[in-house]
């Protein structure tokens, strides 16, 4: 064999590696972006899911866990400091949330919850008042 055939073929050869090694490099930062990415999301995961813990904690250890929402202490506020019962619609407008069906129909069933709890009374159907706790 001729030194010029072997030159060609390390030549031939190191084309090869060099196209080989440029795949592998590109597939490298395709797959750290990736991994970034990820790394991202896991960490996003990982605060979300703490944060979840720590509410719930805070809500499901409470008294009522359904009271504690701001949304029903919004409401019993507004039930507290009301001369009669109340409808939804009443209640929305009370806390300055436009009567929307879709809002109305939010508000009733907070209600609903609060008087399977035993802290709302719906002595007329539609009009909820706080129960008056006995002394």
């Amino acid at each position: 064999m001729h030194l010029d055939t072997i030159l060609t073929l390390i030549g031939e050869r190191e084309t090869t590696a060099a196209a080989t090694a440029g795949r592998l490099r590109e597939q490298i930062t395709l797959l750290s972006g990736e991994l970034g990415r990820i790394d991202r999301e896991l960490a996003d995961l990982a605060t979300t899911r703490s944060m979840l813990q720590h509410l719930a904690a805070t809500e499901f250890t409470a008294d009522d866990p359904t009271i504690v929402s701001s949304a029903y202490q919004q409401i019993l506020a507004v039930l507290t400091t009301a001369t009669a019962g109340m409808r939804a619609k009443d209640v929305c407008l009370a806390l300055d949330i436009e009567p929307l069906p879709k809002n109305v129909e939010g508000t009733r069933a907070k209600l609903k919850r609060l008087v399977n709890r035993e802290v709302v009374t719906e002595d007329k159907p539609g009009i909820f008042a706080l129960i008056q706790k006995r002394t």
